[in-house]
């Protein structure tokens, strides 16, 4: 794989991480404010699976990058 390509692979989940760098900032300030623990909960749920799923494109996408196949995830 070509730089180009890893670059353009990276540009694509940058959405995803940003909409994950969000969540995650929120779901921090909510605790560091003294949100109601429902809230905190809501925010931890919406939080965590993104961050998961960037986890898991760049891993996926390093990988490809290396000309490695990770199993499907589901």
């Amino acid at each position: 794989m070509d730089k180009r390509t890893f670059i353009g692979m990276v540009e694509a989940g940058e959405p995803l991480i940003q909409q994950s760098i969000d969540a995650m900032r929120e779901y921090h300030q909510a605790q560091d404010y003294g949100a109601p623990a429902e809230e905190v909960e809501r925010l931890r749920v919406l939080a965590e699976p993104l961050f998961k799923a960037v986890s898991d494109y760049q891993l996926r996408a390093v990988a490809k990058a290396r000309g490695k196949d990770l199993p499907p995830l589901h």
